[in-house]
Protein backbone atom coordinates (compact mmCIF):
# COMPACT_ATOMS: atom_id res chain seq x y z
CA UNK A 1 0.00 0.00 0.00
CA UNK A 2 1.32 3.34 -1.04
CA UNK A 3 1.46 5.94 1.73
CA UNK A 4 2.87 9.71 1.95
CA UNK A 5 5.24 10.11 3.95
CA UNK A 6 4.73 12.25 7.04
CA UNK A 7 8.07 14.74 6.78
CA UNK A 8 8.96 15.45 3.53
CA UNK A 9 9.89 18.81 1.77
CA UNK A 10 5.89 20.95 1.73
CA UNK A 11 6.24 20.49 5.60
CA UNK A 12 9.19 20.34 7.14
CA UNK A 13 10.38 22.86 8.10
CA UNK A 14 6.38 24.29 8.65
CA UNK A 15 5.19 28.31 8.39
CA UNK A 16 4.48 30.75 6.39
CA UNK A 17 7.76 32.10 7.06
CA UNK A 18 9.75 28.93 5.77
CA UNK A 19 8.47 28.94 2.62
CA UNK A 20 8.91 32.84 2.02
CA UNK A 21 12.75 32.47 2.89
CA UNK A 22 13.14 29.08 1.56
CA UNK A 23 16.46 27.75 -0.25
CA UNK A 24 15.08 24.91 -1.28
CA UNK A 25 14.48 24.79 -4.99
CA UNK A 26 11.44 22.30 -4.50
CA UNK A 27 9.83 24.70 -2.52
CA UNK A 28 11.10 27.79 -5.18
CA UNK A 29 9.64 25.92 -8.01
CA UNK A 30 6.09 25.51 -6.02
CA UNK A 31 6.48 29.62 -5.38
CA UNK A 32 6.98 30.14 -9.35
CA UNK A 33 4.11 27.70 -10.21
CA UNK A 34 1.63 30.00 -7.61
CA UNK A 35 2.30 33.49 -9.19
CA UNK A 36 3.24 31.74 -12.70
CA UNK A 37 -0.31 30.12 -13.13
CA UNK A 38 -2.15 33.33 -11.69
CA UNK A 39 -0.86 35.44 -14.85
CA UNK A 40 -1.61 32.45 -16.91
CA UNK A 41 -5.15 33.07 -15.67
CA UNK A 42 -4.93 37.06 -15.69
CA UNK A 43 -3.39 36.32 -19.69
CA UNK A 44 -6.38 33.59 -20.08
CA UNK A 45 -9.09 36.32 -19.42
CA UNK A 46 -8.00 38.81 -21.55
CA UNK A 47 -7.88 36.21 -24.30
CA UNK A 48 -11.62 35.17 -23.69
CA UNK A 49 -12.26 38.88 -23.76
CA UNK A 50 -10.75 39.43 -26.85
CA UNK A 51 -12.40 36.44 -28.58
CA UNK A 52 -15.75 37.63 -27.18
CA UNK A 53 -15.56 41.39 -28.62
CA UNK A 54 -14.60 39.49 -32.19
CA UNK A 55 -18.11 37.48 -32.27
CA UNK A 56 -19.60 39.95 -34.56
CA UNK A 57 -17.79 42.74 -36.83
CA UNK A 58 -18.76 45.42 -35.35
CA UNK A 59 -18.42 47.14 -31.87
CA UNK A 60 -19.98 44.53 -29.16
CA UNK A 61 -19.26 45.73 -25.34
CA UNK A 62 -15.77 47.58 -25.88
CA UNK A 63 -14.29 50.54 -27.69
CA UNK A 64 -11.34 49.80 -30.07
CA UNK A 65 -8.57 51.78 -27.91
CA UNK A 66 -10.31 49.59 -24.92
CA UNK A 67 -9.59 46.32 -27.37
CA UNK A 68 -6.32 47.44 -28.71
CA UNK A 69 -4.94 47.04 -24.69
CA UNK A 70 -6.56 43.96 -24.38
CA UNK A 71 -4.46 42.39 -26.89
CA UNK A 72 -1.63 44.04 -25.88
CA UNK A 73 -1.62 42.94 -22.17
CA UNK A 74 -2.97 39.53 -22.95
CA UNK A 75 0.41 39.60 -25.10
CA UNK A 76 2.91 40.89 -22.46
CA UNK A 77 1.40 38.73 -20.21
CA UNK A 78 1.59 35.87 -21.88
CA UNK A 79 4.87 35.92 -23.35
CA UNK A 80 6.80 37.89 -20.42
CA UNK A 81 5.46 36.16 -17.43
CA UNK A 82 3.99 33.19 -18.45
CA UNK A 83 5.53 31.45 -21.03
CA UNK A 84 9.10 32.50 -20.91
CA UNK A 85 9.36 31.15 -16.97
CA UNK A 86 6.91 28.68 -17.12
CA UNK A 87 9.12 25.82 -17.87
CA UNK A 88 12.36 26.34 -16.82
CA UNK A 89 10.93 28.45 -13.52
CA UNK A 90 8.74 25.69 -12.32
CA UNK A 91 9.70 22.29 -13.35
CA UNK A 92 13.43 23.44 -13.83
CA UNK A 93 13.65 24.06 -10.10
CA UNK A 94 11.50 21.25 -8.90
CA UNK A 95 12.95 18.26 -10.89
CA UNK A 96 16.23 19.30 -12.40
CA UNK A 97 18.77 18.69 -9.12
CA UNK A 98 16.81 16.34 -8.26
CA UNK A 99 17.12 14.19 -12.04
CA UNK A 100 21.01 15.27 -12.00
CA UNK A 101 21.53 13.80 -8.39
CA UNK A 102 22.36 17.04 -7.05
CA UNK A 103 20.84 18.51 -3.52
CA UNK A 104 19.99 21.77 -4.61
CA UNK A 105 20.72 24.47 -7.39
CA UNK A 106 24.42 26.26 -7.46
CA UNK A 107 23.31 29.22 -5.84
CA UNK A 108 19.92 28.45 -3.58
CA UNK A 109 20.00 32.37 -2.47
CA UNK A 110 20.21 33.39 -6.09
CA UNK A 111 17.51 31.41 -6.79
CA UNK A 112 15.55 32.97 -4.38
CA UNK A 113 16.02 36.23 -5.30
CA UNK A 114 14.85 35.32 -8.57
CA UNK A 115 11.63 34.50 -7.58
CA UNK A 116 11.45 37.83 -5.65
CA UNK A 117 12.41 39.75 -8.62
CA UNK A 118 9.78 37.83 -10.57
CA UNK A 119 7.18 39.34 -8.21
CA UNK A 120 8.44 42.70 -8.53
CA UNK A 121 8.39 42.54 -12.07
CA UNK A 122 4.79 41.10 -11.95
CA UNK A 123 3.50 43.69 -9.42
CA UNK A 124 4.72 46.59 -12.07
CA UNK A 125 3.24 45.03 -14.99
CA UNK A 126 -0.25 44.78 -12.95
CA UNK A 127 0.24 48.34 -11.90
CA UNK A 128 0.41 49.52 -15.42
CA UNK A 129 -2.89 47.56 -16.02
CA UNK A 130 -4.42 49.67 -13.36
CA UNK A 131 -2.64 52.66 -13.97
CA UNK A 132 -4.23 52.71 -17.84
CA UNK A 133 -3.17 49.93 -19.37
CA UNK A 134 -0.85 49.79 -22.59
CA UNK A 135 -2.43 49.98 -26.23
CA UNK A 136 1.12 49.09 -28.20
CA UNK A 137 0.79 45.70 -28.59
CA UNK A 138 3.49 42.97 -26.89
CA UNK A 139 6.35 44.62 -29.13
CA UNK A 140 6.19 48.11 -27.77
CA UNK A 141 6.85 48.98 -31.57
CA UNK A 142 8.48 52.83 -31.75
CA UNK A 143 7.34 54.89 -32.68
CA UNK A 144 3.87 54.44 -31.50
CA UNK A 145 4.93 53.24 -27.90
CA UNK A 146 6.99 56.73 -27.47
CA UNK A 147 4.05 59.06 -28.62
CA UNK A 148 1.31 56.76 -27.02
CA UNK A 149 -0.43 58.30 -23.05
CA UNK A 150 -0.78 55.08 -22.33
CA UNK A 151 1.51 53.23 -19.27
CA UNK A 152 4.43 52.45 -21.91
CA UNK A 153 7.01 53.33 -19.35
CA UNK A 154 5.64 51.12 -16.20
CA UNK A 155 4.80 47.91 -18.71
CA UNK A 156 8.53 48.22 -19.97
CA UNK A 157 10.02 48.56 -16.70
CA UNK A 158 8.13 45.68 -15.53
CA UNK A 159 9.47 43.54 -18.78
CA UNK A 160 13.27 45.08 -17.88
CA UNK A 161 12.67 43.81 -14.00
CA UNK A 162 11.52 40.27 -15.35
CA UNK A 163 14.56 39.88 -17.12
CA UNK A 164 16.87 40.10 -14.03
CA UNK A 165 15.04 36.96 -13.06
CA UNK A 166 15.57 35.33 -16.15
CA UNK A 167 19.00 35.85 -16.12
CA UNK A 168 19.61 34.88 -12.37
CA UNK A 169 17.57 31.39 -13.09
CA UNK A 170 19.67 30.50 -16.31
CA UNK A 171 22.93 31.40 -14.69
CA UNK A 172 21.80 28.76 -11.65
CA UNK A 173 21.03 26.21 -14.27
CA UNK A 174 24.29 26.47 -15.92
CA UNK A 175 26.74 26.40 -13.05
CA UNK A 176 24.19 23.09 -12.10
CA UNK A 177 24.49 20.87 -14.62
CA UNK A 178 27.93 21.42 -15.29
CA UNK A 179 29.57 21.35 -11.19
CA UNK A 180 26.38 18.90 -9.45
CA UNK A 181 25.84 16.13 -11.61
CA UNK A 182 25.74 12.66 -9.68
CA UNK A 183 29.04 10.07 -9.77
CA UNK A 184 28.68 8.81 -13.09
CA UNK A 185 26.70 11.22 -15.08
CA UNK A 186 28.88 12.17 -17.62
CA UNK A 187 27.44 14.71 -20.43
CA UNK A 188 26.03 11.96 -23.04
CA UNK A 189 24.32 10.15 -19.94
CA UNK A 190 21.98 13.10 -18.47
CA UNK A 191 18.55 13.44 -19.39
CA UNK A 192 17.06 15.12 -22.27
CA UNK A 193 15.52 17.15 -20.26
CA UNK A 194 18.32 18.74 -18.70
CA UNK A 195 20.03 19.19 -22.31
CA UNK A 196 17.10 21.38 -23.07
CA UNK A 197 17.29 23.72 -19.83
CA UNK A 198 20.92 24.02 -20.46
CA UNK A 199 20.68 25.17 -23.93
CA UNK A 200 17.45 27.58 -22.61
CA UNK A 201 19.89 29.13 -19.91
CA UNK A 202 22.82 29.59 -22.60
CA UNK A 203 19.81 31.57 -24.54
CA UNK A 204 18.74 33.49 -21.50
CA UNK A 205 22.09 34.79 -20.38
CA UNK A 206 23.09 35.87 -23.54
CA UNK A 207 19.97 37.43 -25.65
CA UNK A 208 17.91 39.00 -22.14
CA UNK A 209 20.39 41.75 -21.73
CA UNK A 210 19.89 43.15 -25.41
CA UNK A 211 16.03 43.07 -24.74
CA UNK A 212 17.21 44.81 -21.45
CA UNK A 213 19.13 47.18 -23.15
CA UNK A 214 16.35 48.18 -25.69
CA UNK A 215 14.01 48.58 -23.06
CA UNK A 216 16.05 50.87 -21.10
CA UNK A 217 16.36 52.83 -24.18
CA UNK A 218 12.87 52.89 -25.01
CA UNK A 219 12.48 54.44 -21.36
CA UNK A 220 14.90 57.05 -22.16
CA UNK A 221 13.17 58.02 -25.37
CA UNK A 222 9.60 58.60 -23.35
CA UNK A 223 11.09 60.40 -20.65
CA UNK A 224 13.75 62.54 -22.01
CA UNK A 225 13.43 62.15 -25.97
CA UNK A 226 16.47 61.72 -27.18
CA UNK A 227 15.97 60.59 -30.33
CA UNK A 228 16.84 56.94 -30.77
CA UNK A 229 14.42 55.68 -31.88
CA UNK A 230 12.09 58.84 -33.07
CA UNK A 231 11.86 59.78 -36.37
CA UNK A 232 10.44 62.76 -35.60
CA UNK A 233 13.75 63.67 -33.80
CA UNK A 234 16.15 62.21 -36.18
CA UNK A 235 16.05 58.70 -34.64
CA UNK A 236 15.43 55.24 -36.60
CA UNK A 237 11.99 53.07 -35.39
CA UNK A 238 13.45 50.12 -37.76
CA UNK A 239 16.46 50.53 -35.48
CA UNK A 240 14.02 49.07 -32.60
CA UNK A 241 12.97 46.55 -34.55
CA UNK A 242 16.55 45.05 -35.19
CA UNK A 243 16.91 45.42 -31.11
CA UNK A 244 13.85 43.39 -30.46
CA UNK A 245 14.01 40.46 -32.64
CA UNK A 246 17.45 39.80 -32.21
CA UNK A 247 16.22 39.05 -28.42
CA UNK A 248 12.85 38.43 -29.39
CA UNK A 249 13.56 34.89 -31.85
CA UNK A 250 15.85 33.79 -29.20
CA UNK A 251 12.69 34.24 -26.78
CA UNK A 252 10.68 31.83 -29.00
CA UNK A 253 13.27 28.83 -28.32
CA UNK A 254 13.64 30.20 -24.72
CA UNK A 255 9.61 29.02 -24.75
CA UNK A 256 10.17 26.12 -26.41
CA UNK A 257 13.19 24.47 -26.20
CA UNK A 258 12.23 23.13 -22.40
CA UNK A 259 9.14 22.02 -23.76
CA UNK A 260 11.23 19.52 -26.11
CA UNK A 261 13.08 18.26 -23.42
CA UNK A 262 10.04 16.92 -21.79
CA UNK A 263 8.89 15.70 -24.52
CA UNK A 264 11.78 13.35 -24.97
CA UNK A 265 10.91 12.49 -21.62
CA UNK A 266 7.52 11.61 -21.91
CA UNK A 267 8.09 9.78 -25.02
CA UNK A 268 10.75 7.45 -23.90
CA UNK A 269 8.82 6.99 -20.43
CA UNK A 270 5.42 6.20 -22.10
CA UNK A 271 6.84 4.22 -24.89
CA UNK A 272 8.49 1.95 -22.43
CA UNK A 273 11.82 2.16 -25.15
CA UNK A 274 15.33 3.54 -25.23
CA UNK A 275 15.19 7.02 -26.62
CA UNK A 276 16.47 6.68 -30.48
CA UNK A 277 19.33 8.81 -31.85
CA UNK A 278 19.92 10.90 -27.64
CA UNK A 279 22.96 12.41 -28.97
CA UNK A 280 21.16 13.91 -32.05
CA UNK A 281 18.65 15.11 -29.67
CA UNK A 282 20.83 16.52 -27.75
CA UNK A 283 23.18 18.35 -29.84
CA UNK A 284 20.23 19.47 -31.93
CA UNK A 285 18.94 21.46 -28.51
CA UNK A 286 22.47 23.18 -29.21
CA UNK A 287 21.92 23.64 -32.74
CA UNK A 288 18.78 25.77 -31.92
CA UNK A 289 19.97 27.87 -29.52
CA UNK A 290 23.14 28.63 -31.70
CA UNK A 291 21.16 29.47 -34.97
CA UNK A 292 17.93 31.00 -32.91
CA UNK A 293 20.33 34.37 -32.81
CA UNK A 294 20.96 34.53 -36.71
CA UNK A 295 17.30 34.68 -37.85
CA UNK A 296 15.73 37.60 -36.49
CA UNK A 297 14.97 39.64 -39.47
CA UNK A 298 12.65 37.43 -41.16
CA UNK A 299 10.31 39.28 -38.89
CA UNK A 300 11.16 42.60 -40.71
CA UNK A 301 10.41 41.04 -44.23
CA UNK A 302 8.24 44.47 -45.20
CA UNK A 303 10.36 47.14 -43.03
CA UNK A 304 12.39 47.97 -46.06
CA UNK A 305 15.54 45.87 -45.29
CA UNK A 306 17.79 45.14 -48.37
CA UNK A 307 16.76 42.01 -50.79
CA UNK A 308 20.26 40.69 -49.84
CA UNK A 309 19.34 40.71 -45.75
CA UNK A 310 16.17 38.95 -46.57
CA UNK A 311 17.11 35.96 -48.80
CA UNK A 312 20.01 35.71 -46.13
CA UNK A 313 17.20 35.60 -43.22
CA UNK A 314 15.28 33.54 -45.29
CA UNK A 315 17.56 30.91 -45.98
CA UNK A 316 18.53 31.09 -42.00
CA UNK A 317 15.14 30.66 -41.25
CA UNK A 318 14.86 27.22 -43.45
CA UNK A 319 17.77 26.67 -41.95
CA UNK A 320 16.89 26.39 -38.32
CA UNK A 321 13.55 23.61 -39.18
CA UNK A 322 16.60 21.52 -39.12
CA UNK A 323 17.38 20.44 -35.96
CA UNK A 324 13.73 20.66 -35.11
CA UNK A 325 13.00 18.38 -37.55
CA UNK A 326 15.61 16.05 -36.25
CA UNK A 327 13.54 16.05 -32.97
CA UNK A 328 10.20 15.25 -34.32
CA UNK A 329 11.75 11.99 -36.10
CA UNK A 330 13.58 10.98 -33.69
CA UNK A 331 10.64 11.35 -31.20
CA UNK A 332 7.93 9.19 -33.96
CA UNK A 333 11.18 6.20 -34.35
CA UNK A 334 11.02 6.12 -30.13
CA UNK A 335 7.50 5.05 -30.51
CA UNK A 336 8.09 2.81 -33.50
CA UNK A 337 7.22 -0.88 -31.93
CA UNK A 338 7.00 0.70 -28.84
CA UNK A 339 4.96 -0.29 -25.69
CA UNK A 340 2.91 3.08 -25.78
CA UNK A 341 0.98 3.42 -22.69
CA UNK A 342 -1.90 6.46 -23.24
CA UNK A 343 -1.57 8.03 -19.97
CA UNK A 344 -2.51 11.86 -19.61
CA UNK A 345 0.92 13.26 -19.88
CA UNK A 346 1.42 11.18 -23.04
CA UNK A 347 -1.56 12.56 -24.66
CA UNK A 348 0.02 16.03 -24.32
CA UNK A 349 2.88 14.25 -25.59
CA UNK A 350 1.01 13.30 -28.88
CA UNK A 351 -0.82 16.87 -29.12
CA UNK A 352 2.43 18.47 -29.10
CA UNK A 353 3.95 16.28 -31.96
CA UNK A 354 0.85 16.77 -34.19
CA UNK A 355 0.26 20.72 -33.52
CA UNK A 356 3.83 21.90 -33.20
CA UNK A 357 4.62 20.26 -37.20
CA UNK A 358 1.49 22.82 -38.29
CA UNK A 359 3.19 25.29 -36.37
CA UNK A 360 6.68 24.80 -37.92
CA UNK A 361 5.61 23.92 -41.33
CA UNK A 362 3.50 27.26 -41.25
CA UNK A 363 6.36 28.74 -40.23
CA UNK A 364 8.76 27.73 -43.25
CA UNK A 365 5.89 29.29 -45.03
CA UNK A 366 6.43 32.70 -43.36
CA UNK A 367 10.23 32.31 -44.26
CA UNK A 368 9.59 32.22 -47.50
CA UNK A 369 9.78 35.49 -49.02
CA UNK A 370 7.20 35.53 -52.05
CA UNK A 371 4.41 34.26 -49.33
CA UNK A 372 5.31 36.34 -46.46
CA UNK A 373 4.79 39.81 -47.99
CA UNK A 374 1.20 38.69 -48.45
CA UNK A 375 0.75 36.87 -45.35
CA UNK A 376 2.37 39.52 -43.32
CA UNK A 377 0.28 41.05 -40.23
CA UNK A 378 -2.65 38.99 -40.99
CA UNK A 379 -4.55 36.33 -38.75
CA UNK A 380 -1.87 33.73 -40.54
CA UNK A 381 0.32 34.95 -38.50
CA UNK A 382 -1.63 34.96 -34.95
CA UNK A 383 -2.17 31.50 -35.78
CA UNK A 384 1.28 30.28 -36.79
CA UNK A 385 2.33 32.20 -33.67
CA UNK A 386 -0.05 30.71 -31.20
CA UNK A 387 0.68 26.98 -33.21
CA UNK A 388 4.21 26.92 -31.93
CA UNK A 389 3.87 28.50 -28.82
CA UNK A 390 0.10 26.57 -27.45
CA UNK A 391 0.74 23.80 -28.97
CA UNK A 392 3.98 23.06 -28.59
CA UNK A 393 5.58 25.26 -25.34
CA UNK A 394 2.15 25.14 -23.26
CA UNK A 395 1.43 21.63 -24.45
CA UNK A 396 4.73 20.11 -23.37
CA UNK A 397 4.25 22.33 -20.07
CA UNK A 398 0.63 20.60 -19.27
CA UNK A 399 2.47 17.26 -20.03
CA UNK A 400 5.49 17.86 -17.93
CA UNK A 401 2.92 19.05 -14.89
CA UNK A 402 0.92 16.31 -15.07
CA UNK A 403 3.74 13.90 -15.15
CA UNK A 404 5.62 15.48 -12.73
CA UNK A 405 2.66 16.22 -10.31
CA UNK A 406 2.82 13.01 -8.40
CA UNK A 407 5.97 13.77 -7.46
CA UNK A 408 5.26 17.43 -6.22
CA UNK A 409 2.24 16.49 -4.09
CA UNK A 410 2.72 12.65 -3.81
CA UNK A 411 -1.04 12.41 -4.74
CA UNK A 412 -2.19 11.23 -8.63
CA UNK A 413 -5.06 13.17 -10.28
CA UNK A 414 -8.05 11.74 -11.98
CA UNK A 415 -7.46 9.96 -15.20
CA UNK A 416 -10.83 10.73 -16.50
CA UNK A 417 -11.19 13.71 -15.93
CA UNK A 418 -7.58 14.91 -16.84
CA UNK A 419 -8.28 12.79 -20.43
CA UNK A 420 -11.74 14.87 -21.38
CA UNK A 421 -9.55 18.17 -20.13
CA UNK A 422 -7.23 16.86 -23.08
CA UNK A 423 -9.12 16.22 -25.54
CA UNK A 424 -11.36 19.85 -24.80
CA UNK A 425 -8.06 21.57 -24.95
CA UNK A 426 -7.19 19.83 -28.16
CA UNK A 427 -10.09 20.14 -29.79
CA UNK A 428 -11.12 23.50 -28.31
CA UNK A 429 -7.36 24.95 -30.02
CA UNK A 430 -7.95 23.88 -33.15
CA UNK A 431 -10.72 25.16 -33.45
CA UNK A 432 -9.61 28.60 -32.05
CA UNK A 433 -6.61 28.78 -34.40
CA UNK A 434 -6.94 26.41 -37.87
CA UNK A 435 -9.78 28.63 -38.58
CA UNK A 436 -7.52 31.60 -38.36
CA UNK A 437 -5.02 30.28 -40.92
CA UNK A 438 -8.41 30.10 -43.23
CA UNK A 439 -8.94 33.89 -42.14
CA UNK A 440 -5.37 34.91 -42.54
CA UNK A 441 -4.98 33.47 -46.17
CA UNK A 442 -8.18 35.05 -47.14
CA UNK A 443 -6.23 38.62 -45.98
CA UNK A 444 -8.22 39.31 -42.36
CA UNK A 445 -5.59 41.51 -41.09
CA UNK A 446 -4.69 41.01 -37.13
CA UNK A 447 -5.59 43.30 -34.60
CA UNK A 448 -8.44 45.08 -35.93
CA UNK A 449 -11.42 45.51 -33.70
CA UNK A 450 -13.81 45.73 -36.27
CA UNK A 451 -13.83 43.99 -39.78
CA UNK A 452 -15.77 42.53 -42.97
CA UNK A 453 -18.62 40.97 -42.73
CA UNK A 454 -17.62 38.00 -45.08
CA UNK A 455 -15.29 37.19 -41.89
CA UNK A 456 -17.76 36.64 -39.47
CA UNK A 457 -18.86 33.19 -39.55
CA UNK A 458 -15.18 32.62 -39.08
CA UNK A 459 -14.47 34.60 -36.23
CA UNK A 460 -17.41 33.29 -34.71
CA UNK A 461 -16.45 29.66 -35.34
CA UNK A 462 -12.49 30.80 -33.81
CA UNK A 463 -14.34 32.33 -30.61
CA UNK A 464 -16.55 29.44 -29.90
CA UNK A 465 -13.60 27.32 -29.98
CA UNK A 466 -11.70 29.55 -27.41
CA UNK A 467 -14.55 28.90 -25.00
CA UNK A 468 -14.03 25.32 -25.35
CA UNK A 469 -10.61 25.37 -24.35
CA UNK A 470 -11.44 27.63 -21.16
CA UNK A 471 -13.93 24.94 -20.11
CA UNK A 472 -10.60 22.29 -20.74
CA UNK A 473 -8.74 24.57 -18.37
CA UNK A 474 -11.34 25.07 -16.03
CA UNK A 475 -11.68 21.33 -15.50
CA UNK A 476 -7.81 21.03 -15.14
CA UNK A 477 -7.91 23.48 -12.65
CA UNK A 478 -10.32 21.76 -10.40
CA UNK A 479 -8.73 17.85 -10.64
CA UNK A 480 -5.51 18.73 -10.23
CA UNK A 481 -6.44 21.05 -6.94
CA UNK A 482 -8.65 17.81 -5.55
CA UNK A 483 -5.95 15.98 -6.34
CA UNK A 484 -3.47 17.77 -3.53
CA UNK A 485 -6.16 16.99 -0.81
CA UNK A 486 -8.03 14.25 -1.81
CA UNK A 487 -6.10 12.37 -4.84
CA UNK A 488 -4.79 8.51 -4.29
CA UNK A 489 -0.99 8.14 -2.69
CA UNK A 490 0.54 8.11 -6.16
CA UNK A 491 4.02 5.90 -4.91
CA UNK A 492 7.06 6.91 -5.91
CA UNK A 493 7.57 5.68 -9.31
CA UNK A 494 3.92 5.43 -11.31
CA UNK A 495 5.10 6.19 -14.57
CA UNK A 496 7.74 3.07 -14.35
CA UNK A 497 10.27 6.35 -15.10
CA UNK A 498 14.23 5.51 -14.95
CA UNK A 499 15.76 8.99 -14.07
CA UNK A 500 17.09 10.05 -10.38
CA UNK A 501 13.83 11.53 -8.99
CA UNK A 502 11.83 8.66 -9.21
CA UNK A 503 14.01 6.96 -7.05
CA UNK A 504 13.16 9.27 -3.80
CA UNK A 505 9.95 9.32 -1.89
CA UNK A 506 6.07 11.17 -3.02
CA UNK A 507 7.01 14.04 -2.28
CA UNK A 508 10.32 14.12 -1.98
CA UNK A 509 12.63 14.71 1.12
CA UNK A 510 13.87 18.04 2.51
CA UNK A 511 17.33 17.47 1.38
CA UNK A 512 16.61 15.50 -1.46
CA UNK A 513 19.42 12.30 -1.05
CA UNK A 514 20.41 10.43 1.74
CA UNK A 515 23.35 9.16 -0.53
CA UNK A 516 24.11 11.15 -4.00
CA UNK A 517 23.16 8.60 -6.35
CA UNK A 518 25.43 6.43 -8.94
CA UNK A 519 24.49 7.03 -12.80
CA UNK A 520 25.46 3.50 -14.01
CA UNK A 521 23.38 3.75 -16.52
CA UNK A 522 21.48 6.09 -18.95
CA UNK A 523 18.53 7.20 -18.30
CA UNK A 524 16.57 5.53 -21.27
CA UNK A 525 17.80 2.26 -20.91
CA UNK A 526 14.51 0.34 -20.42
CA UNK A 527 16.01 -2.26 -23.38
CA UNK A 528 18.05 -3.25 -19.92
CA UNK A 529 14.71 -3.35 -17.06
CA UNK A 530 11.74 -4.95 -16.68
CA UNK A 531 8.70 -2.37 -17.15
CA UNK A 532 5.80 -4.21 -15.83
CA UNK A 533 7.50 -5.10 -12.41
CA UNK A 534 8.85 -1.84 -12.45
CA UNK A 535 4.89 -0.48 -12.65
CA UNK A 536 3.79 -3.04 -10.16
CA UNK A 537 6.13 -1.57 -7.82
CA UNK A 538 5.55 2.13 -8.85
CA UNK A 539 1.74 1.16 -8.51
Amino acid sequence: MNTIPEKNFLNDPKGLKSWLLTLDHKRIGLLYLYSIMTAFFLGGVFAILLRTELLTPDELFVSSDTYNQFFTLHGAIMIFLFIIPSIPAILGNFVLPLMIGAKDVAFPRLNLASWYIYIVGALVCVFSIISGGVDTGWTFYTPYSVETQTSVVSMTLGAFILGFSSIFTGLNFIVTIHKLRAPGMTWFKMPLFAWGIYATALIQVLATPVLGITLALLIIERLVGIGIFDPAMGGDPVLYQHFFWFYSHPAVYIMILPGMGIISELISTFSHKKIFGYKAIAFSSLGIALVSFLVWGHHMFTSGQSELASIIFSFLTFFVGIPSGIKVFNWVATMYKGSISLQTPMLYALSFLFLFSIGGLTGIFLGALSVDIHLHDTYFVVAHFHYVMMGGTVMAFLGGLHFWWPKMWGRMFSNLWSKISVALIFVGFNVTFFTQFIMGSQGMPRRYHNYLDQYQPLHAFSTYGSYIMGLGFVIMAVYLFHSIFKGKPAGNNPWASLTHEWSLSSPPPTHNFDEIPKSDNGPYDYDKIDVRSTLEEGL
